[in-house]
């Protein structure tokens, strides 16, 4: 078999694109170029020249072939414009998710055609077989656990997809790291989106969308506390950042068309459970669950989830009901869906309903 491995320089894919020459399997690694250097040179160093040397020190290491797949255009397109529309629009987009599922399993797919039967990464996640069909299965550590970001993957990216690490914990990953003596085994994992860098995504978006004065408002009494240099820099449930005295205060909600933010100190009072939203375009691995089913629903990346139920509207998006609340219900951002340890899809979040009926 085949297989192109998409190698960052990091430990979880370093380790993966050995896991697959020790199992015989016949290996390219691709580096995928991404960074935006024509807006971002000026903002400081470009982090892939650090990268692709740690890449280039693991082929030449396990005897692979290095390409690079220079995808700065597609990512451009498909990723960067959505998140730039998505955060003008005053929601909080995941660009991570769309960019496996765009990028990394899309736009690479096509650079490559068919000349490799599979492509492998370093996610901590599983695959099962189910008949033809294959499933999207948690990681044995809950907290690296990457299905949230995979739940965007169609049939047909996972029937290539390898995951040669998904069976590990993370601790297990670096030891196995420093048992193969890789160049990244003591390397820090990577924060951010991959395409900044060390770059402050906040000052990212003041260079793509600039800058535009608006008020704080209480959202309780609509009194003026002070100004905003734009609503694109707030989340909905963001308590830093706010310099407002009083506080604590949070960012509830943002009125786009009066560009206003919209604090509250009373974000956790009973009166706002914040346990119901609506979410737009569900996407299903496999076939959607029937509606009243209890799912897990994770709201981001991490260890955190709620227990809930879906049922479907009449316009083909979801109602959500969680069993608890979630103080971070944010548009834009993904709702991910579970049943046991299989990933099912995920929906993108419309607005959440504070009193019990979907907006």
């Amino acid at each position: 078999m085949s297989v192109a491995v998409l190698a960052s320089g990091g430990v979880d894919s370093s380790l993966a694109l050995q896991l697959l020459r020790e199992e015989g399997r016949s290996v390219t690694a691709y580096y995928l170029k991404i960074w935006l250097e024509d807006e971002l040179d000026d903002l400081g160093q470009c982090p892939w020249e650090e990268d692709l040397e740690f890449v280039e020190r693991l082929c030449e290491q396990c005897g692979a072939d290095l390409e690079i797949a220079p995808l700065q255009r597609e990512y451009r397109e498909r990723i960067i414009e959505y998140a730039l529309s998505e955060i003008r629009n005053g929601r909080t987009p995941n660009p991570d998710i769309l960019c496996n599922s765009r990028i990394k399993f899309g736009a690479f797919f096509d650079f490559i055609s068919d000349r490799y039967d599979s492509v492998a990464t370093g996610h901590y996640a599983g695959l099962r077989s189910s008949g033809e069909r294959r499933l999207l299965i948690t990681a044995p550590d809950p907290v690296k656990d990457q299905t949230y970001f995979l739940a965007h993957l169609s049939q047909a990216q996972l029937s290539r997809a390898l995951f040669p690490i998904g069976r590990f914990r993370k601790g297990e990953v670096r030891e196995l790291a420093r048992k193969y003596k890789l160049p990244a085994q003591d390397r820090k994992d990577s924060q951010g989106l991959c395409f900044l860098g060390k770059i402050d995504f906040r000052e990212f978006i003041r260079r793509q969308l600039g800058e535009r004065a608006g008020e704080l408002i209480e959202l309780e009494s609509g009194r003026s506390l002070g100004e905003h240099r734009g609503h694109w820099f707030y989340t909905i449930g963001q308590r830093q950042g706010l310099r407002l005295s009083g506080g604590p205060w949070y960012v509830a909600s943002k009125d786009i068309e009066r560009n206003r933010v919209l604090v509250s100190r009373r974000y956790y009072e009973a009166d706002k459970p914040r346990d119901r939203f609506r979410a737009a375009a569900p996407h299903w691995i496999n076939a959607a669950p029937p509606d009243g089913q209890r799912l897990r629903i994770k709201l981001r990346h991490g260890e955190g989830s709620h227990y809930g139920r879906i049922d479907s509207l009449h316009d083909g998006s979801l109602l959500v009901q969680l069993e608890e609340r979630d103080q971070g219900i944010a548009p834009g951002q993904f709702a991910v869906f579970y049943d046991s340890d299989v990933c099912l899809g995920c929906a993108v979040i419309l607005e959440e309903s504070l009193h019990g009926e979907a907006s």
